[in-house]
């Protein structure tokens, strides 16, 4: 039907905005403005918020993409089932159309919101393997804090129909697969990754992570933070605070190379750290392979525990 160019935010519910707050900003993000009733955060890049709390009962209440431009909203409102194209009564403006995924998950496809000035991060030249030397003449000092988070990368969600819900979306919202995980015949897909779609444009490995359960609803929601370096203080300024909730990494992993550090937030909603991920474009074809810890486990670091495996709010 369309094309999304990215994953915009996701949107959760919780009864205490001010310890989400505290809870997202030792995570790395930081607050873009903050209502009465809402939370919104940003990262480093220009996206004027890319996670939304609204106050209430735990609950997971849906995702965001981002449309190319306003005619894409104007198609997208004539399925059936979508809402004509609302202005967006919240910080940041825009346009939407709001949609309901197979497994009753409220999308919203966005476009014109407004952007804000990035914010500055330090940098961080890096010696390494066969790499020509960048850093010369200079020590490196980092100093301790929260991860920089730059944006939302993907999501991960969890279905009772992992076939039907990645066609919807690969039908609806133009994603294209890039794997495919399936148990003892290629049809009998159990978890898929799949990618925005820009043509020869070298994008993530997956935008939209579907895993076949039990129940449905949210895996996790992934951002992408400065380099290694980043991820690694991140996860040393979280853990004196947050260490229970600290649920699987560091670690890199298998399918889309990314290095990963998960850790849920005061309800239970699982959130990711990644950084150096595989970038591919359209001439990737999908790929298929069977199910097992060559696949689900790690290049480096631990596997993933059971609580990660069956994570869904």
């Amino acid at each position: 039907m369309i094309k999304v160019t990215d994953v915009a935010y996701g949107r959760l519910q919780a009864p205490d905005l001010d310890r989400m707050e505290a809870f997202l900003t030792v995570f790395g993000l930081v607050r873009a403005e903050r209502t009465s009733t809402a939370l919104y955060m940003r990262g480093t890049d220009p996206e004027h918020h890319i996670h939304v709390t609204e106050r209430g009962e735990p609950r997971f209440l849906g995702l965001a993409f981002n449309a190319e431009n306003g005619d894409d909203l104007e198609r997208l409102s004539r399925l059936e089932g979508a809402t004509p194209v609302e202005t967006i009564d919240a910080p940041g403006g825009g346009r939407r159309v709001r949609l309901t995924d197979p497994n009753g998950i409220a999308i919203e496809v966005v476009h014109g919101i407004i952007s804000l000035d990035p914010l500055p991060v330090r940098a961080n030249l890096m010696n390494t393997g066969d790499a020509f030397p960048h850093r010369v003449g200079k020590r490196k000092s980092l100093a301790p804090g929260p991860a920089h988070v730059k944006r939302i990368g993907h999501v991960g969600i969890v279905s009772v129909d992992p076939l039907s819900t990645q066609a919807w979306y690969r039908t609806t919202l133009g994603l294209l697969g890039s794997d495919e995980i399936y148990v003892e015949q290629v049809d009998n897909v159990v978890a898929s990754f799949n990618r925005v779609d820009r043509g020869e444009v070298f994008v993530d490995h997956h935008t939209l992570l579907c895993i076949g359960g039990t129940e449905s609803g949210l895996n996790h929601l992934a951002f992408e933070v400065a380099d290694m370096d980043d991820l690694l203080i991140g996860h040393d300024h979280l853990k004196p605070t947050y260490a229970g909730a600290h649920i699987w990494g560091p670690g890199r992993h298998v399918i889309g190379s990314q290095v990963f550090d998960y850790w849920l937030c005061p309800w239970g909603h699982l959130h990711e750290h990644w950084t150096d991920g595989d970038m591919i474009n359209d001439r990737e074809e999908c790929a298929t392979q069977p199910r097992g810890q060559g696949v689900v486990g790690s290049q480096w670091g631990p596997n993933p525990p059971q609580v990660f495996v069956g994570q869904v709010s």
